[in-house]
C-alpha cells in the first residue's frame, strides 16, 4: 500500500497531495479539487481531524466567525480583496470580468446550465453533470442568466 508522500488522483478528477500510510490520507495533506478550490487538513487514517476549506479564489472558510456574504456585507470576495469599481461600473459575479454565458444557458457557478437539456457543463463546455430537479428549479430561481448581462448605452454623435 502507498506510504510516504504521494499524490493521488481520485476518479471525480479531485486530487490528494501529502502524506499516506497504509493506503490511506495520513498527516499534513491537501485535498484539490477540479473547480480549483481545495481542503487543507490534518488527515488521521482517512478521516480529517482538522482543516480548512479554501475557494478557487483564495477565501478560507471559518466556521465560527464567517463574515462574507452574511446578509450585512454582499461584496464579492474580490471586492473585499480589490476595493470597489468606480459607480456606474458593475461588477455582476466575484469573476471579473464575468464569463460570457451563451444564449438561453445559466451560469450555475461550476458551469453553464442548459436548461432545456438541464445538463451542466464547465466553462471549458465538458460535460459535468444532469441536473436533477431540485438544481434545476435552483438554478432557474437564483443564478445569471445570459440575457442578464448590463449593456451600456451610447448616445450617438
Amino acid at each position: 500500500r502507498m506510504e510516504g508522500f504521494g499524490y493521488y488522483a481520485l476518479p471525480t478528477g479531485a486530487e490528494y497531495r501529502g502524506s499516506l500510510w497504509d493506503g490511506m490520507f495520513h498527516g499534513k495533506g491537501d485535498l484539490l479539487l477540479p473547480t480549483g478550490g481545495g481542503y487543507r487538513a490534518l488527515w488521521d487514517r482517512g478521516v480529517p481531524t482538522q482543516g480548512k476549506l479554501i475557494f478557487a479564489d483564495g477565501l478560507e472558510y471559518e466556521e465560527e466567525k464567517w463574515h462574507y456574504c452574511d446578509g450585512y456585507d454582499r461584496r464579492f470576495y474580490t471586492e473585499i480583496c480589490s476595493g470597489f469599481k468606480p459607480p456606474g461600473i458593475p461588477q455582476l459575479t466575484n469573476l471579473d470580468p464575468p464569463k460570457i454565458i451563451p444564449k438561453g444557458c445559466y451560469d450555475c457557478g461550476d458551469g453553464f446550465y442548459n436548461p432545456k437539456t438541464r445538463v451542466v457543463v464547465d466553462y471549458k463546455r465538458k460535460f459535468l453533470r444532469n441536473a436533477d430537479q431540485d438544481e434545476h428549479e435552483w438554478i432557474l430561481r437564483t443564478c445569471r442568466k445570459a440575457w442578464d448581462i448590463a449593456w451600456e448605452h451610447k448616445p450617438k454623435p
